[in-house]
Parts: C-alpha cells; structure tokens; sequence
C-alpha cells in the first residue's frame, strides 16, 4: 500500500490486491509442483517421517550403504498405521499384511524351483552332446535316450549297453576332438552372452576424495568408477555385499537372471571345473528380488526386502542340493548378515516349497531329493577316525593352498591387459586346457556331478555291475586306478584355481566336492575291510569345508545329499579339521577373498573386530582430513537458511568424490545439528530448485515460512555421535550391528564436531589393517 493512505485511489488499492493474490498464487503453485515432485520420488511410507526429526529419504542409489535404522523406523510408521486402526476391512488388512511375507517366499520357492528344473534339464543335454546323440530324439541326453526315463516320470535305471545313443566318432582321436571342439563352443556361448551384462559402477573405495584433491573436473565425471559382468562367477560375493546393507544396480534384474541361467548351462556342459550350485543361489535371490517388488512392503523397505532376500537365497541352495535344511542353515551361516528368527522361519518355508516343487517335476527322473543317494552297508571302526582327520588335514591344505592360489591367479593374470580386456579368450584358454588335461582321464571327462557320483559308488551294491571305477577297482593289478584317482585330485587342483574367476556362470562347490572325491577314493585304496566310497563322501566334504568354510550347514548338505545319516561323525571331525587347517594357512575363504578382488565394500564383523584388537586405535583416527571436512561442513546461521550457491558448490565437490554416499553434516557454533545426505542434497537441489529461483536461500534449520525453499524434511536432525576417544571396536560394533550409513564423531568434553565417518572409509580403513598397514 501507498504511504499515503488518503491519496490512495480504490483502483490502487485494487492493483496491489491483485498484485498480492497473483504473488500468493505464484507461491501457492511453487508449492504445489514441490509437493508432486516430492510425491513422484518418495514413498508414502518415507513422506509420513517427513515432519519427525528422521526426516525422509529418497530411494538408495547405486553402491550406496541403506540406512538399517532409518528404514526400521519407516516400516514402525507403516506397521502401525495399518495394525492401530479399528474396523473389519483394517482387521482383513492387518492380517494380509502379516502373511505378505510367507505368501512371497512361498512364490519364490516355487519359481525358483521352476528355474532349476529348466537348468538342470537342458544342462544335461547340452553336456551330453560333446559325447555323442540321441538318434531318435536329439534334444535327449543320454539317460532319456537309453531309458526312456523322462524328467515328470520315473523308469528303469540306466544302462552302458543303448542302441539308440550313438558316439560321434568310433576313433578315439576323432571323440577326443569333438569333444574339446562342443566345450570350446559352449564355452564361447556362455561368456559371451555373460558379456551383455557388463556394468559400470560408481566408485567404491571409500577416501577417494581424499587423495584426490583436484576438484577442478566436471560433476558429472565423478570419480572413476569400475567394471563387472552381472552374471559371471558364483554371485556369492555379490550377494553377501547386498545383504550386508549396499546397493549393487540391476544385479537382480529380471535380464541377469535369464543371463545367468543360460549361461550356467553352457558353462558347466563345457566340462570346466565349476558347478551351477553357486548361480542358484544368485537366481533364487533374483526372484526373490523380482517377487519382492510386487509387494510394497518390501520394495519400499530395504531393511525388509534384504529379509526376503536372505530367504529366497536358501532356496538356491535347496534346489542346488535337493537339501532344504542345508540350504537354511546356508543362507544363515555363510551369506546372510542379518537373520532374525523370523527370516529363519520363512526361510524354511522357502527351501520347503522349492525341494516340494522340485521333487514333482523330477529332473533327474529317480523320483528322489536326493542327488547321490548311498548306501554303503558297512560302519567304521574307532581307528577310522586316524582317516578321517587325514582328509580333515589334506582338506584344509587344498582350501588353503586354492585361496592363496586363486587370489594371486585373479590378482596378477588377470590384470594383463589381453586377459583384463577379453574375457573370452581367457575362456577359450581355460576350456582348451580343461579338454586337453580332463578327456584323456576317464573319471574326469564327465560332468562334475556326475564324477561324485561315480567316485561314490559302493562296489558292494547294486550299481557296481555297470561302474568303470568297481571294474578297475576289482582287477588285482590296482595301480591303473589308483594312478587315474591321483592324476585327477591334481587336475582338479590346478584347472579350478584357473576356473574360479572367469567371466561365466560359475560355482565353486562342485569342483572341490569332486578334487575332496578323488583324493578320499584314492586314500580308501589302501584301507581294506571298508568300501572306499565311504572315504570319497568324506573327502569331498573336507575338502569343500577347506575353501569355503563352512562348517554346520555342509555337514547337512552332505547327508541330505547322500543320505547317510550314519557318518554324520566322520562328516563332522573331517570338516573342523579341514577348517582349522585351512584358517591356518589363510584366515579368509574363497567367498571373502573373492569380495577383495572385485573390490565389493563389505564390512564382515567377527574379521573386523579381530582386526581392530590387533590395531589399538581410537576413533578419531577414522576422522577425516581437514580440507574434507571443511568441504562437507556446512555453518547454518541462526535463521536456519543457507544460500543455495554454497550447497550447489558442495554438492559438485561431493560429487567431484565419487562416492554417492558421502553427505553434508550441518553445524551451529560448532555444535553438530543434523546430516543431510548427497542423495537428498542432489535432488532436493536438481529437482525441487528448479521450482524456486536460482539465488533464493534454502531452509536446512527450523520451521519454514510460506513460500521458502524448503529441505528440512530431508535432514536427520538424530544422527547418532561418537566421542573420537572412543575405542575403535565401538565404532565397528556401531556400523555392524546397527547398520549406520554415517556416524559423526565430536569432541569429548565440548560436544564440537570432529568429523563424520561413512561406512566405506571404515571398510578402507579395514583393509588397510588387514594387508599390514593403516589408512592414513
């Protein structure tokens, strides 16, 4: 209004009522397309913690840490806002919302099923194909041909004399060239439909930006990231890392999964010394993955969807083995970070329904779970368990020797540029060796299930009128097998310390089951009285128990798979002793030192805490350097609003750091008030900005006034503190069982802020213990 009042016309006044309303309405309409782009990127469960002091978040983005907390937090507004109402639609609701979590692991036990029954089907005739074919049926393999006995029903069992399979070549020479030419084809097959799944991922070594002080690049170059392929190797690693809190992209998309599965065919039908155990437990969590989204529960949720996810990976297991209980007490011993009872509970319902379902597609036409049923009809005596501590002993050497092995085969071959730039020629490479060293030996040229299950065969029974292994065992002259048994434990050595890594489908299981096989039948040559397969089942646990650690989930796998519950002891004493042996030899097995090759930030507790009572560091050794800090500080003023240049220069230094999960920590008189993550700040800043002008103020701090650019709904203003001379093992436990993206460190005695510490700068800080030397 006019300052004087009595000059003023009506028609001024009316001017500046029109002037204010289309000023209210600009700012109402500001307001608007903040909320819809605010309702466009954020769930309505994140949009209900908008006005607590948690404040929202948007969904994670690539190889960034979830907030376990935060996300428990979101899912207690959820639940309540569901169980806490009265009336019959919310009671049907409420109890819909109860039983979402069994329904979906029920669905994922039965598609994962599917999934294995189609593998395991087209696997064995793919593989059956480098020996010969099925005249009459040439998308048969060999036991469908002689016996008709097909995967939905059950027949006789197979036998050598079959009219209608037919070898390619009736000259050795010429089967011996067909059958390295077919691997090499599958071999190509394989790697290079793995090679569609190639990823370029932000960086992820935490204090990238501390070493690299030249900001002067463009935003969005960001730090250079690195490269991998989806769908090669086990998954195993991977998936221990996603569980574990981060966020990988697009690893269990519904496309990796279907890479995955053909080319887990193909791989092991090459004859390579991997299995398609490992790429099970990667698809059973794809689909738990793909299930998960359709449920709002828990694609909104990451804390709830890793839940799922730690069921659905025993279901891999389950349809891998035909062992349920082992594929449980898998997911919870060897992969799973956090399992509640809860998840152990629907776990069990998920391995349940995927061995059910697989059980009545029946792939192996026996009509049976189990894969290498035994029955050996003899028991061991006391001093058998001499023996037993022997493969105990010889197992923990192979896992030993195979992890320092392997890790410096990855570490130094593989970075030769022919090798590092053409995967599938390192394929080509592999697979060439494998049929030159493997075809000549016949216990070796099978697949690597079927090469168990020979070398467990009781010479006793049944099945050991048609068994090459019984036949050569039953000559007087025993040194033609027991040179064949030994020539294969060394190749089986040598070809998965150069397997293990390649870029396909591959598992690490089978190999050492079938190398432990060898070298149990080979020591069971010289011990009479007792049938050697006895020895070979032991073995091939010892040996597997060497390289992956595992103790309690494979002494189940091997009696689920065998089904003798008799040598549950033997089973027991050979895997401990494996697993000391081996721990002495290399504290880490081949899952963790895969994780350190390709570079995945994992914070595994019990290795870490072991770490740090070594160290005798305090916290504040964790504190980043000054010019970091003073580049993710921001000083708020009393009013609470920050001039939006200052946060759009920090945000390009964030980014300029490359690690997505860094953030800005927000402090007044040094007094630490709240942390606002790179995720929000870029959105927040690239998304809802574009809404206000370019040179308004932003509100971190307080209650904002109508029309202000507002961000305070992203700020935690509850980060959780440590005092930096706090011991270190506080902030391991903090970050392990907790689950914290962040942690900021004060000052002991003022409460000033020191610094804030990300998960990845621990994991770096980690590793540097762990090779000898402290981060910096």
């Amino acid at each position: 209004m006019p300052a004087d009042l009595e000059q003023a016309t009506e028609r001024t006044s009316l001017l500046y009522q029109v002037a204010n309303d289309r000023r209210v309405s600009h700012i109402q309409q500001q307001e608007e397309e903040a909320r819809s782009l605010l309702s466009d990127h954020v769930s309505k469960a994140e949009h209900a913690l908008a006005d607590t002091p948690v404040g929202e978040r948007l969904p994670y983005n690539d190889y960034t840490t979830i907030d376990w907390l935060h996300d428990l937090v979101k899912d207690s507004f959820r639940s309540r806002s569901i169980h806490n109402q009265k009336g019959l639609r919310y009671k049907f609701w409420s109890l819909w919302d109860s039983a979402q979590g069994w329904v979906a692991v029920a669905i994922i036990g039965v598609l994962t099923a599917c999934v294995a029954f189609l593998v395991d089907v087209t696997e064995a005739t793919v593989s059956d194909w480098k020996l010969g074919y099925c005249s009459g049926h040439p998308f048969s393999n060999k036991d469908v041909c002689c016996t008709n006995r097909h995967p939905l029903g059950i027949k006789a069992d197979v036998g050598e004399n079959c009219e209608a399979w037919h070898a390619w070549s009736d000259n050795y020479w010429g089967q011996f060239g067909i059958y390295v030419g077919f691997a090499l084809l599958f071999g190509i097959i394989s790697s290079g439909i793995t090679m569609t799944t190639k990823s370029t991922l932000p960086a992820a070594a935490p204090g990238h930006g501390d070493k690299n002080h030249n900001y002067q690049i463009a935003p969005e170059q960001g730090a250079v990231g690195k490269s991998m392929y989806l769908a090669a190797g086990s998954g195993i690693p991977e998936i221990k890392t996603i569980l574990s809190g981060f966020v990988i992209p697009h690893f269990l998309d519904f496309k990796v999964l279907f890479v995955k599965a053909v080319g887990a065919v193909f791989a092991v039908a090459t004859g390579m010394c991997l299995g398609k155990e490992g790429p099970f437990v990667h698809i059973s969590t794809c689909v738990g993955y793909l299930v998960g989204k359709h449920f709002p529960k828990y694609s909104e949720n990451g804390r709830k969807m890793r839940e799922l996810l730690s069921a659905a990976c025993s279901s891999g297991l389950s349809v891998a083995f035909g062992a349920p209980i082992g594929g449980v007490l898998f997911s919870y011993e060897e992969i799973s970070t956090y399992f509640p009872r809860k998840v152990l509970w629907r776990a069990f319902l998920c391995s349940l329904f995927a061995a059910m379902v697989l059980r009545a597609l029946n792939p192996t036409g026996t009509g049976k779970l189990v894969l290498f049923e035994t029955n050996y009809g003899t028991s061991y005596a006391p001093v058998h368990y001499l023996v037993f501590v022997l493969l105990g002993i010889a197992g923990g050497l192979f896992g030993g020797v195979f992890c320092k092995a392997n890790f410096l085969w990855s570490k130094h071959f593989r970075k030769y540029n022919i090798i590092k730039n053409h995967p599938v020629f390192e394929v080509f490479l592999v697979v060439l060796a494998t049929g030159l060293l493997q075809y000549p030996n016949p216990l070796t040229r099978e697949p690597g299930d079927v090469i168990i299950k020979n070398l467990l065969v009781d010479c006793q029974g049944q099945s050991a009128k048609d068994s090459w292994v019984c036949e050569m065992e039953g000559k007087d002259d025993r040194r033609p097998i027991v040179g064949w048994l030994a020539y294969g434990t060394v190749v089986k050595l040598v070809l998965t310390i150069i397997t293990f890594g390649c870029k396909v489908p591959s598992g690490i299981i089978i190999p050492a089951l079938d190398a432990g096989a060898f070298f149990g039948r080979l020591v069971g040559q010289l011990i009479p009285s007792i049938s050697p397969g006895i020895f070979a089942m032991v073995g091939a646990a010892a040996f597997l128990a060497g390289v992956s650690r595992m103790t309690i989930s494979l002494c189940v796998i091997m009696f689920e798979l065998t089904g003798e519950l008799e040598y549950i002891v033997p089973h027991m004493i050979a895997i401990l002793v494996a697993k000391w042996v081996a721990d002495a030899l290399e504290k880490e097995g081949v899952y963790d030192l895969a994780q350190t090759v390709l570079g995945h930030p994992f914070l595994d507790l019990d290795h870490s805490t072991a770490l740090v009572q070594t160290a005798n560091d305090l916290v504040e050794a964790l504190i980043p350097p000054q010019q970091t800090m003073d580049e993710i500080t921001v000083n708020v003023p009393k009013d609470g609003l920050v001039s939006r240049k200052v946060l759009e220069q920090k945000l390009d230094q964030l980014r300029a750091r490359g690690l997505m999960d860094a953030g800005l920590v927000l402090v007044q008189e040094s007094l630490l008030q709240g942390y606002l993550a790179e995720g929000e700040l870029d959105f927040g800043l690239s998304s809802l900005g574009n809404v206000y002008d370019s040179d308004c103020a932003v509100r971190l701090l307080g209650n904002a006034d109508e029309g202000e650019f507002d961000m305070t709904m992203f700020v935690d203003r509850t980060p959780l503190t440590i005092y930096d001379k706090a011991p270190m093992e506080y902030a391991v436990e903090m970050f392990g069982k907790l689950g914290l993206r962040h942690l900021c460190v004060v000052q002991e005695g003022t409460g000033a802020l020191r610094g804030v510490i990300i998960k990845k700068r621990l994991v770096m800080y980690l590793e540097g213990l762990k090779e000898g030397g402290k981060h910096e």
